[in-house]
């Protein structure tokens, strides 16, 4: 199946560091993708936010040229502990639990219902499937069997752990995926003080043994414990998805350890790779730096987006956020600071409000005699179609939305009357009007503000209160407006509202 315009879809694959042309793995037509979902313990915050519109994009733009997607993102509810590298780290669902003095469950709902309510405002497609990591205790079990009975595992004192170096004896391939060098980790972990029994300090776990004050916990051949973080995610893609993926996704701080230890079980369980395409977005630094609790600049979706935070001050439209992301490419660093949110504001006030204008606007030449050449509807076509090739080109939204700025140009130009209808023919001009809704709308995923019920009946009432000459009533609804930063505009016997 080919993209728009006849051209082959590259997405870069960070295991071979390379592009590579979109192919499926299978004689099955759909894309099967699977993404590395939140750990549902507290609100969710601006890496979640990036990560999630990131696939979104490639979600939207798969489903527009033609094919199926199948996307599961997963819940992990149970296993994620504090800091891989030290095992006994608190479990941090049930570290919260305790804060907050309710059940563990109770705080795995309370997260992932904030989290489904963030994705909304952000207008990301719900994935097909989100399953939660606790309901496949019994699958994350066998899959442990299986690795310990092809002795790629071993057991201490009730949890199994898996054999790195065992695995690398074999494969020679542990670390391909993030470039680590086993020596390297070897050299690492000869100079470490051993803090439990693990053979190795890069060996994972697969299965916790759980003490007594371990809240979540299971039955298994190895006593009563929890699946590691690691195994949920091969077990969950595999039961879900079946076969190899087409693309696997996630942040690139996952990359090391979770992916590649994900490669390394599905290898050994298995015998093939798990995906075919590894997909990484980049990190999110706020004013230069990494966001950590720490530095006390970790910034929630919730904060940004109804809570005027310590970091900018201000709430920001969950579009205006989207907007910022997207003018970054996925695979670069995304830097967040007070001035590129509101320079994003007012980008996306701009787009949004010459799509409004396109949206009120009609062909109204009745027969244009213009015989020349149509540079306009060529530099409108060429500008449309390069969009495509952007987007085939590993999703370089960035270049999309430059495109994208240069019909507002032309948009605003036509409602400012600089240009004539007559300067291109209406075949263009409607052909511009349903490819740039097309990918506003249903390719970057932005909000359809033209589709807001409410906003309509305000344009009814505000009509009326003019036809009765009630003024009051008028100057009433403006200043409403104004209060949600919303504007009137009379055009001709028409009213269109605005962003402000």
């Amino acid at each position: 199946m080919l993209a728009q315009n006849n051209q082959n879809i590259y997405i870069y694959d960070t295991l071979h560091r390379c592009k590579t042309a979109f192919k499926l793995s299978s004689s099955d037509p759909i894309v099967k993708i699977y993404l590395c979902g939140p750990t549902v313990y507290s609100d969710s915050h601006l890496g979640h936010a990036r990560s999630a519109i990131t696939f979104d994009i490639i979600n939207r733009y798969l489903r527009h040229c033609g094919y199926v997607v199948k996307l599961i993102r997963n819940y992990t509810d149970v296993g994620h502990l504090e800091d891989d590298s030290d095992d006994e780290s608190e479990d941090k669902i049930q570290k919260q639990a305790i804060k907050e003095k309710v059940n563990p469950y109770e705080i795995v709902q309370k997260y992932i219902n904030s989290y489904r309510r963030d994705m909304l405002l952000l207008n990301i497609l719900l994935p097909s499937i989100e399953p939660h990591a606790s309901g496949y205790i019994h699958e994350q079990i066998d899959i442990v069997s299986n690795i310990l009975s092809k002795g790629f595992a071993y057991e201490i004192n009730g949890s199994v752990y898996f054999d790195v170096l065992k695995y690398q004896s074999c494969y020679g391939t542990y670390g391909v995926l993030s470039g680590k060098d086993i020596h390297s980790l070897l050299q690492t972990s000869r100079s470490l003080k051993c803090q439990d029994e693990k053979k190795h300090s890069y060996d994972f776990a697969l299965w916790k043994h759980a003490d007594e004050k371990h809240i979540m916990h299971w039955p298994s051949p190895w006593g009563e414990g929890y699946p590691g973080w690691h195994t949920e995610c091969v077990v969950l893609a595999h039961k879900l998805h079946g076969g190899i993926l087409d693309i696997h996704g996630g942040g690139i701080d996952l990359q090391f350890p979770h992916h590649e230890a994900e490669i390394a079980q599905a290898r050994v369980a298995f015998d093939h790779e798990l995906s075919k395409l590894w997909v990484h977005n980049n990190l999110v630094t706020i004013n230069g730096q990494k966001m950590s609790k720490s530095l006390n600049n970790f910034i929630t979706l919730k904060d940004l987006f109804f809570h005027e935070d310590n970091i900018f001050k201000s709430t920001f439209d969950p579009m205006v956020l989207k907007f910022l992301f997207l003018q970054t490419h996925y695979r670069s660093p995304l830097e967040i600071s007070s001035e590129s949110l509101h320079a994003a504001k007012k980008g996306y006030v701009r787009l949004e409000n010459a799509m409004i204008s396109l949206q009120n606007m009609h062909y109204d030449v009745v027969e244009n005699n213009n015989t020349e050449k149509k540079d306009l509807d060529t530099k409108i076509k060429t500008l449309l179609c390069d969009c495509y090739n952007y987007m085939n080109d590993d999703f370089n939204t960035p270049l999309v939305l430059a495109n994208i700025f240069e019909l507002v140009n032309i948009i605003n130009s036509l409602e400012k009357k600089q240009i004539s209808f007559c300067d291109m023919s209406k075949e263009c001009f409607n052909y511009m009007k349903e490819k740039l809704f097309i990918f506003v709308y249903d390719i970057l995923g932005f909000k359809m503000f033209r589709e807001n019920e409410l906003i309509g009946l305000i344009v009814d009432i505000y009509k009326s209160a003019k036809k009765r000459l009630d003024y009051d009533e008028v100057d009433m609804i403006r200043r409403k407006l104004q209060d949600h930063r919303l504007r009137c505009e009379d055009i001709k016997d028409n009213v269109v509202i605005k962003y402000d």
